[in-house]
């Protein structure tokens, strides 16, 4: 069984517009499609999203992962991320021996009179691969992957980056105007809408 691991962290500085953004933050839907294309995504319910993550090739294994993702958030605005499923689409050796565990947290920090936020990811895989990797040595393939997960995690956390701040401002906008948004097929009220995951 091949183990693999990769974290990434992210700070990002944040101009407050009129709503603070830990209410932003309290919208999972607009959170998750920072994270990921909208046509990547399939909302499940009110904080429970699939996410088609982008196929990757290690070695000569093509690997298209789709993972369940649970996202929670409390009232200061915290949110965490867990997944809750996985599997390998195209692949059923690879789906059958194939774990996936994938979690996070966002949440707004006031450094110095100015807000950020802080988060983290943390991508850990289990994997048997087929027979013909048998000859290959295991720190090559831990080292390999290792450095596949952190590419991406990275590319999420790019898109983050670039994404949430724009959306923020715009959405900030509209709910000052008191307008309803299309948003991934289906129309958003633009009020507070906490997504907690208490039992």
């Amino acid at each position: 069984m091949l183990r693999l691991a990769a974290s990434q962290s992210v700070t990002i500085q944040v101009r407050e517009n009129s709503v603070p953004i830990s209410h932003y933050l309290r919208q999972p839907q607009r959170l998750v499609y920072a994270l990921m294309p909208q046509k990547q995504v399939e909302v499940l319910g009110s904080n429970q999203f699939r996410l088609r993550l982008r196929a990757f090739q290690f070695f000569m294994v093509q690997i298209q992962p789709v993972v369940d993702l649970q996202v929670c958030v409390n009232d200061a605005g915290h949110v965490t991320l867990q997944s809750t499923g996985c599997q390998i689409d195209g692949n059923e050796f690879i789906n059958q021996r194939f774990e996936l565990d994938l979690s996070g947290f966002l949440f707004p920090k006031q450094v110095k009179g100015q807000t950020q936020l802080v988060g983290k990811a943390d991508l850990a895989i289990a994997v048997e691969l087929p027979a013909l990797f048998k000859f290959t040595p295991h720190s090559l393939l831990e080292s390999s992957g290792n450095q596949l997960l952190k590419g991406v995690l990275l590319t999420i956390k790019q898109r983050l980056m670039r994404q949430l701040l724009t959306d923020y401002q715009q959405w900030g906008l509209e709910h000052r105007q008191g307008v309803t948004l299309p948003l991934g097929g289906d129309r958003l009220r633009l009020a507070t809408s906490k997504a907690s995951c208490d039992p």
